[in-house]
């Protein structure tokens, strides 16, 4: 079979002879060093796009891709407005709001918002519903004064369902001893939990009629929208903004949520460019395997330049020991990086069990579980940039090695 001749030759150094098990040894820490770092940079990558995911996942899954919000407290002709973001054909649904802060108080106190919502279209916008540990919010009937409480919000006051919370709001109403905030006592009728401590610790539902005569409303205080496209949010609402006029403001999840999600974008950068860092010092250990072996093959080098080979074919024998080390380990790599990356979460969790230890306590961090999603243009771009290192590393060497003058490697011979 033909076979290229620095194909051949090169693939015949790559097999240790005695003289060389050395060499033989820095080629396969070479092949090790840049499949941990190949797996590093894939688990680190899939990592990040699991928290990115899950945080925009948990987020939107309470606040809604786009917001409609009147320049006052409460929206002028909401239905009209209404009509005439449902007449978009880009929005999926849409429902009115009300959202206030609020402080809650039974066995003990914490500060809250306090949302008052339609259960019948709020399932169009968000999918807290499907959330829910107890109850459902179906029971949110006007005039009923029932109340769902987020899980560790419920905790932290003490009740469960079927107990009542006093909920004051920062509407101040004349009394003879002055001016006080309004309060109301409402019935503990459901439990949600969505998986991050910003909604399960500070959100709390009721009905949008309770909520606006609570606040002394006469309407909602705003409208979410939900979208065919997240990632489209912002021309939406351009338009939104055109059609309904100035007295409306239009806001995107991009516009509440633009910092951290910035940050998360920056953290995964920043992550990429430190982890390439260190395939680059895997590379430059293959470099100085690819140096010691042209040192080694110095009277082979001769031999072959003397039998007509040429400069460019000496290079080329020691590009394919260099780019084969490089292949090698990114297959191993690629290979175990993504298979760590499936089953991270389910390792994880193991860890957790077996050790009794928690690497994010829901109590600090947004998310309890460490998310792991694996993403293929991630692994390709891994795979592309450490193939470039690996062929660049062999540049240099190789150059060495096609310099080599026969005479004088061979004087001592």
């Amino acid at each position: 079979m033909f076979r290229p001749l620095e194909l051949f030759i090169g693939l015949r150094y790559t097999r240790a002879k005695r003289r060389n098990q050395f060499i033989s040894f820095i080629s396969t820490v070479s092949i090790v060093c840049i499949a941990i770092s190949v797996i590093a940079l894939i688990t680190v990558m899939s990592v990040m796009n699991g928290f990115d995911f899950q945080m925009r996942d948990r987020i939107l899954g309470a606040v809604s891709h786009a917001t409609i919000s009147g320049i006052n407290e409460s929206v002028q002709d909401w239905p009209r407005a209404l009509k005439t973001a449902e007449a978009n054909p880009h929005v999926l649904g849409a429902a009115p709001y009300v959202e206030t802060e609020a402080y809650l108080s039974a066995q003990h106190s914490s500060g809250a918002i306090l949302r008052g919502i339609d259960p019948a279209q709020e399932s169009k916008v968000v999918d807290i519903g499907q959330h829910m540990v107890q109850g459902s919010l179906a029971e949110l009937t006007p005039d009923s004064w029932n109340i769902v409480l987020g899980k560790e919000l419920a905790l932290s006051l003490g009740v469960t369902v079927g107990d009542r919370v006093t909920v004051a709001v920062q509407e101040l109403r004349a009394t003879p001893m002055g001016s006080v905030p309004r309060f109301r006592s409402f019935h503990v009728v459901g439990v949600f939990e969505m998986g991050m401590e910003q909604f399960d610790s500070g959100l709390a539902l009721v009905n949008i009629g309770d909520a606006e005569k609570l606040n002394s409303l006469d309407g909602p205080s705003g409208i979410r929208l939900k979208l065919d496209d997240l990632f489209n949010a912002g021309p939406v609402a351009r338009e939104l903004a055109d059609t309904l006029g100035q007295v409306y403001r239009v806001q995107t999840w991009k516009d509440t949520n633009a910092n951290l999600f910035a940050a998360l974008s920056m953290e995964k950068m920043v992550m990429f460019v430190i982890l390439s860092l260190i395939i680059l010092v895997a590379v430059i250990n293959l470099i100085s395997m690819l140096m010691m072996l042209v040192t080694d093959k110095q009277a082979d080098i001769a031999i072959l330049r003397t039998l007509g080979a040429t400069p460019r074919s000496i290079m080329g024998m020691f590009m394919v020991q260099g780019v084969l080390v490089g292949v090698v380990g990114i297959a191993f790599g690629v290979g175990l990086g993504s298979l760590l990356s499936w089953k991270l979460p389910g390792i994880i969790k193991w860890i957790e069990h077996t050790f009794n230890v928690t690497f994010l306590s829901p109590d600090v961090y947004y998310i309890s579980e460490v998310p792991s999603r694996l993403d293929w243009h991630d692994v390709m771009w891994v795979t592309l940039l450490t193939f470039a290192f690996s062929l660049l590393a062999t540049l240099y060497p190789a150059w060495r090695a096609s310099r080599t003058q026969p005479a004088q490697a061979l004087r001592y011979e």
